[in-house]
C-alpha cells in the first residue's frame, strides 16, 4: 500500500541523490529511465536532453520524479538503487539480473553480452517493473 505518514513515503524506493546524479548525464536520459520513465528516457536520448532544455527542465522535476517512483514501484529485497548501478555499467555481464535472483538470464547474459546488447536495452525499459515484481514475490 503507497500510503503517506507525515508527508513522506512509507517506502523509499528511488533516491534523489542518485536522481540527480544521474541528471548529470541527463542529455543521455539516464535519470529518466532511473524513474521508470522509458519513452522521454529514450526521447532525450536521441535529443540530448531536448536539446539541453528539457535536460534544465528536469533538474526542478527530479523531486516529483522521485516522488512518483516511490509510489508506483514495490519495495523490498531487491534495491533499485543497486540494481540501476549495475545494469549501468556491467549490464551485459548480466550482473543486475543476477543480483535480482534470475540465475539463467544472468548466465546467458554473461555469454552473449548481455543478449547481444538488445537484452541490456530492454532492461533499461523495463528494470523497474522487474524488481517490482519481484519484491512483490519475494518480501
Amino acid at each position: 500500500m503507497n500510503t503517506y505518514q507525515q508527508g513522506a513515503p512509507l517506502h523509499d524506493t528511488h533516491s534523489k541523490v542518485i536522481g540527480y546524479l544521474l541528471w548529470i548525464f541527463g542529455f543521455t536520459g539516464s535519470h529518466r529511465f532511473y524513474y521508470g520513465k522509458p519513452i522521454t528516457g529514450t526521447i532525450w536520448f536521441l535529443t540530448l536532453g531536448l536539446l539541453g532544455i528539457g535536460w534544465l527542465i528536469d533538474l526542478f522535476l527530479i523531486p516529483s520524479m522521485d516522488r512518483e517512483a516511490d509510489m508506483r514501484f514495490q519495495s523490498g529485497r531487491v534495491n533499485y538503487t543497486v540494481a540501476w548501478v549495475l545494469l549501468t555499467f556491467l549490464g551485459i555481464f548480466g550482473i543486475h539480473r543476477l543480483y535480482q535472483g534470475k540465475w539463467i538470464s544472468a548466465i546467458i547474459y554473461f555469454f552473449t553480452g548481455g543478449l547481444f546488447l538488445v537484452g541490456v536495452l530492454y532492461d533499461f525499459w523495463t528494470l523497474n517493473s522487474q524488481i517490482s515484481t519481484v519484491n512483490r514475490e519475494r518480501p
